[in-house]
């Protein structure tokens, strides 16, 4: 069996990568890819995190002495720091969010989009922005303002463009009844989970208990499954994070963050504090960024009234000089050009394509300036916002979630539309103990009650 995400010769060129987004200096990265390279080892990550055939025996043993040679070039960076001090010491004042209170109405809209959103990318998962938009247009569905259909999909399309077998058979318009499993709901209901037993007392090591408990190993990926790894191996948080995991700033930490964004209405900095515990198991600089700036987005739909409100207020708890603050700046820059009518949405999305040309399908950096595009183009017009995030073509279930949940957060239950919630039929499955269904209404009136314990 080919472990995805977890064997030494598929880590390798991850960890390359991962030390050049980090600005690790050529001339100590390339005697030591030329040394692997030399001996047959591939110097590029295939896309499902795995190559096709196993690895020799010696080229395993080189693997893991490069990792560790590797292993030595990750260093501190004042810009991007870890550590919650020295974090904070780097956050401007946080604006205030709006001025409403939080109602159950706009957290119930928060679940529903977040659900909505994750369903509309399930399918087209994988496939890159071209296939998505030949599907949608063969369909009669472009601009996207539908889930996905094969009915009517031409034979040669379907094949050129195979939609994501593990989730086709539940995420395509004529299938659906109710939210079919993902993890990007299956986070945020441990979250909860969390919350509700922890409240401000939850630490990073009681997010690694529950992860052991609750989740299978087989059902994490990329950061996750490395985490996961050094947990069982005894390893200490951070060295979770760091340890054997190039994954390490890809979009993992960031679909976990909606819950702890929930529970503190309006306050940015502790939704972003109460992330940052979260990411820190299997993240770290931009990784823990982006869960930080989700987690704020969502605190801040709660309250505010304006997509560009909440986006303010998110952007106070992200360091300014970080490569996440320059990727958000980038995707509200392109968002707004898309929403004055300067760049097309062909344009805007070729522009935020250009700048991350290369970049993994899952990192942090590309799918969070996709987000803050949709976010600052389209505002509160739920299906605009949530289109626009699948047809970029990256991580389109985790966008379009994210996206859906802060729209959701800004209109409420009522302002999404029923041709997106009444598929839903207020229900998510799940492999999270307690059930294999949750009611999204019962998860909001669960969600405003952590207003009331922290009170």
């Amino acid at each position: 069996m080919r472990l995805t995400w977890a064997q030494p010769e598929d880590l390798v060129p991850a960890e390359l990568a991962a030390l050049r987004e980090q600005g690790v200096p050529e001339d100590e990265l390339l005697p030591i890819e030329r040394r692997w390279a030399d001996a047959g080892g591939a110097t590029q990550l295939a896309p499902s995190g795995a190559s096709l055939t196993p690895a020799p025996a010696a080229l395993r043993a080189l693997a893991r002495t490069v990792l560790d040679d590797l292993q030595d070039l990750q260093r501190p960076s004042a810009d991007e720091p870890d550590e919650w001090d020295e974090i904070e010491a780097l956050l401007p004042p946080a604006p205030d969010a709006g001025a409403g209170g939080a109602a159950f109405e706009r957290v119930h809209g928060a679940w529903l989009g977040r659900a909505a959103g994750c369903l509309l990318g399930k399918p087209v998962e994988k496939i890159p922005r071209e296939g998505i938009e030949e599907i949608a247009r063969a369909t009669g569905n472009w601009p996207i303002r539908r889930y996905f259909t094969a009915r009517g999909l031409p034979a040669e399309t379907a094949e050129r463009w195979p939609w994501n077998r593990r989730s086709a058979p539940t995420s395509l318009v004529e299938n659906i009844a109710g939210m079919p499993e993902d993890d990007d709901l299956n986070f945020p209901i441990l979250a909860l989970d969390l919350l509700e037993q922890h409240g401000a007392g939850l630490t990073t090591d009681h997010v690694a208990e529950a992860w052991l408990a609750a989740l299978p190993a087989g059902r994490v990926f990329t950061a996750e499954r490395a985490a996961y790894r050094n947990i069982l191996d005894a390893r200490p948080v951070p060295e979770t994070a760091t340890h054997l995991n190039p994954f390490r700033e890809w979009i993992g930490a960031l679909i976990r963050a909606d819950v702890h964004g929930w529970a503190h209405p309006g306050d940015v900095r502790a939704a972003a504090r109460s992330a940052w515990i979260d990411a820190r198991l299997s993240h770290t600089r931009n990784g823990l960024y982006g869960e930080m700036w989700a987690a704020a987005l969502c605190a801040a739909s709660l309250v505010a009234d304006t997509a560009d409100a909440a986006l303010d207020a998110a952007d106070a708890v992200v360091p300014p000089a970080s490569r996440l603050a320059r990727a958000v700046r980038l995707g509200r820059e392109t968002g707004r050009a898309l929403a004055d009518g300067r760049l097309s949405t062909a344009a805007a999305l070729d522009a935020l394509h250009a700048e991350y040309a290369g970049m993994h399908w899952v990192h942090t950096l590309n799918n969070a300036a996709l987000a803050a595009c949709a976010l600052q183009a389209h505002g509160r017009d739920f299906g605009a916002a949530v289109a626009l995030a699948v047809a970029g073509g990256w991580d389109t279930d985790s966008v379009g979630a994210t996206v859906g949940s802060v729209v959701g957060g800004l209109v409420g239950a009522d302002g999404i539309g029923a041709e997106w919630t009444s598929p839903l039929q207020d229900r998510i499955a799940t492999s999270m103990p307690g059930g294999a269904h949750r009611s999204i209404r019962e998860l909001a009136e669960r969600t405003c009650r952590l207003w009331e314990a922290s009170s």
